[in-house]
Order: structure tokens, then sequence, then C-alpha cells
């Protein structure tokens, strides 16, 4: 057992068939089929139903555990000489609402995300309902020529977010998935709108963080520059740079998560000298 699962906990299997009735009756199915992913999901059981619908099913546990999370994160922000932006749960319930509602603000902005269903209760449990894509790819399973190619779209689209006060909060490669060869973002969490500035450092550190051991340091800075704040010219590129100088400060605290793992000392090498070279553009 992976620790992951011992983290998360077991689900009850009298649970489980709640949960399947209960969306049977929701959709008006006489009986739905149910498969449960081998994921390494720490806060919550996914399964898809009838190939139509994502489920989680999110338990008090998985709410304890990301309560703890949450805890860690914000003294991780801390750390990084900003307040902590995170913002905790009452209970599984919220956990999902809050995710179902996250989802609906990407799509409103025009970001690629599963359609929301919807969440409800089921014997004490957060039951989240998207629609299931039948066919993906997480982008860091993805050929390096392949993640380069999608790596400007992920950038506009975190501009886009943080343009209109959104921020992910949980950004890595498997939360970023490709289908029919656009990207939809999945596992938004929840962050203080009063803290954006910080939660938006964190999602830049957190992409670079991702993204570096696919595509490379110097590559990953150099589509930051361009692509984040996509518009042409100098001033835009100090923009992004002053950007990339604020997420730097996160890269101490995303290094020590362990669905990380990116060389550091060579990004903010990079950013350094994307900084330099703004600084001498300026004079």
């Amino acid at each position: 057992m992976s620790i992951r699962q011992l983290v998360r906990g077991t689900v009850p299997w009298e649970s489980l068939e709640a949960v399947a009735r209960e969306v049977a009756d929701r959709y008006d199915q006489q009986s739905v089929r149910v498969t449960f992913l081998e994921t390494d999901n720490w806060l919550s059981t996914p399964c898809v139903v009838d190939d139509r619908w994502f489920v989680k099913v999110i338990s008090g546990q998985n709410a304890l555990v990301h309560a703890l999370f949450t805890g860690a994160r914000n003294l991780g922000a801390f750390s990084s000489g900003r307040e902590g932006f995170f913002e905790p749960f009452d209970g599984p319930v919220e956990m999902a609402e809050h995710e179902l509602e996250a989802t609906r603000k990407l799509r409103d902005l025009g970001v690629n995300a599963p359609e929301p269903v919807e969440a409800f209760e089921v014997n004490g449990l957060g039951v989240l309902v998207l629609e299931y894509l039948p066919e993906f790819e997480p982008l860091d399973e993805l050929p390096t020529e392949d993640v380069e190619r999608h790596t400007p779209a992920l950038f506009e689209a975190l501009a886009t977010m943080h343009e209109n006060g959104v921020a992910h909060g949980d950004l890595r490669g498997e939360n970023v998935l490709v289908s029919d060869d656009e990207l939809y973002f999945i596992d938004a969490t929840n962050v203080a709108d009063d803290q954006i500035s910080g939660a938006r450092a964190y999602d830049l550190a957190s992409a670079l963080a991702a993204l570096e051991p696919l595509i490379g340091a110097r590559t990953v800075v150099e589509l930051v520059m361009e692509n984040y704040e996509p518009a042409a010219g100098e001033r835009t590129r100090a923009e992004n740079a002053a950007a990339l100088l604020d997420a730097q400060d996160f890269l101490g605290f995303v290094q020590i998560r362990p669905d990380h793992a990116f060389d550091a000392a060579s990004l903010t090498g990079e950013i350094e000298k994307a900084a330099s070279a703004r600084d001498d553009a300026n004079r």
C-alpha cells in the first residue's frame, strides 16, 4: 500500500454503493457501471460512472488531510515572506462544492476545464460530479516536444486566471490534461481573495517546478517571458520578468513538497538572467 493510499484511507464498500445508487437515481439510470481509478490522489476516491461522469468521493478523512495540508502550505507561504493564502474547508461536502465552483470560474473565464455537473452529500460523504474526458493524457506524460508545444497555452491560461483574480493553487503536471490537443485544468483549490498576489506567484512557481524537469529551465523561463503576458514589447517582458522574480520567492517552498522534483538552482539562475536582461534594457 502506498503512503498516499494509507493517508487517503478507504471508503467502506457500502458507502460507495450508496453513492452509486444516488448517482443512478439523480440521472435516471436503472443501473450504472462504476470504474474506480488507480491514482495517487490524496484527497478523494475517484471513479468514472458509465464513461460519462467523473466522480470524486470525499470522506471526512480526506477533509482532515486537506486541513493538514492547508496548514502546512500556509506555513510554507509564511516562510516565503507572504501571508498564508490557502483557505480551509469545513468538511467533505464543502470540499466538493468548492471544486465545483472553482471549475465553473475557470470555464467562465474561457479556460478549459471539465464541465461541472453538481456536488451533493451521501451519508456524510462529499460527492463531486464532473464531465468525464474519455481520452486524455496528463501533461507530464507527454513527449518533451509536445510539452514544449503546449507550454505557451498553459502560461496564457494562467495569465487569464490571474488577470481575473483567480488562482489555481495546486498546479502540477498531473493536474493539466491534454484532450483533443487542448489543455484542461483540474483540481483547482481554495485561495483567499485578499491574498491573490501571493497565490499568483505560487501558481507560477508551481508551473516552473512542474515544467523544468520536462523541458529545461532555460526553455521554461523563456516561455514565461514570451507568453505569461503575451503582448509584444519590452514593457511586457519587463512585467513578466518581475512576475518570475515574485515566483522565485516560492521555489524553496515548492521544492519541499513531495509531488515536485526539479532543479531550483537552474531555475533561479535563468530567472536572474531574465531579470538582468530586463534591467539592461531599461537603462
